[in-house]
């Protein structure tokens, strides 16, 4: 089997498995942002790349967030990033910098979900009243315990959940010509199940007749000005 099948099929289970979720967390999403909300997004490591991605992108929604903190990302040392996800108490304080309210979203996201920082930032936007969801795989609940001092797994501490199926360590390939198991999974699923999300969220706020703040391309002519006002809303709280 190649990976290509592999991702399709993948993908085809998410669907059926995280439907009834992204229904409900996106009917929350959008009273957020009816309520001016936006929507923080979190990840350490190769789990910022997702928060990331979803940032100032064409066709998706402007009111996105990403917090990267620079401790926690690839691109100031992948080790070093590794080994602050596992530390207790430093993600905290570069939260208290962020201008997070009782109105906004919290997306917190983390493969494995035994991490203190991604736990630990979930805990802090409970405290602040946000709604917390995470995402991570369910498949490492049973086999990989917390590494956090209360012994809570990320999904035991946030409101709601996706599952993102990754199967433990990843690697979904193998070979009989040695016995690691070779290519990750965690980014396909991820982005897939944020891009559903978002866009029943949009479905949603068109159903309640409210246009959807959504940035157009800016590989396309003419399109600055849609952007710039959409923008405009949420410069205060998003640096763009």
């Amino acid at each position: 089997m190649n990976y290509f099948t592999i991702i399709a099929d993948m993908i085809k289970e998410l669907e059926k498995s995280s439907n009834e979720m992204i229904d409900m967390i996106s009917e929350q999403i959008v009273e957020s942002l009816k309520s001016d909300g936006i929507i923080h997004l979190f990840g350490s490591g190769h789990s910022s790349l997702l928060a990331q991605d979803v940032y100032y992108r064409a066709g998706g929604l402007v009111p996105v967030h990403p917090i990267t903190p620079a401790p926690f990302m690839l691109h100031n040392g992948a080790e070093e990033s590794s080994r602050n996800e596992r530390k207790h108490g430093l993600i905290v304080p570069c939260l208290e910098k962020e201008n997070l309210q009782a109105n906004d979203v919290l997306i917190v996201i983390s493969t494995s979900g035994r991490n203190p920082a991604p736990i630990e930032a979930a805990l802090y936007g409970k405290e602040k009243g946000l709604l917390v969801v995470g995402m991570l795989s369910k498949n490492y609940t049973s086999y990989q315990r917390s590494k956090h001092k209360s012994g809570k797994r990320l999904e035991e501490v946030v409101d709601l959940t996706l599952d993102t199926q990754v199967p433990v360590g990843d690697a979904v390939m193998s070979s009989e010509s040695f016995q690691e198991k070779f290519t990750p999974v965690s980014s396909v699923a991820g982005t897939a199940l944020l891009h559903s999300l978002f866009t029943k969220v949009i479905e949603k706020l068109a159903e309640e007749n409210i246009k959807p703040p959504i940035f157009k391309s800016g590989n396309v002519d003419g399109i600055d000005e849609h952007n710039h006002k959409l923008m405009s809303k949420y410069r205060k709280r998003i640096s763009f």
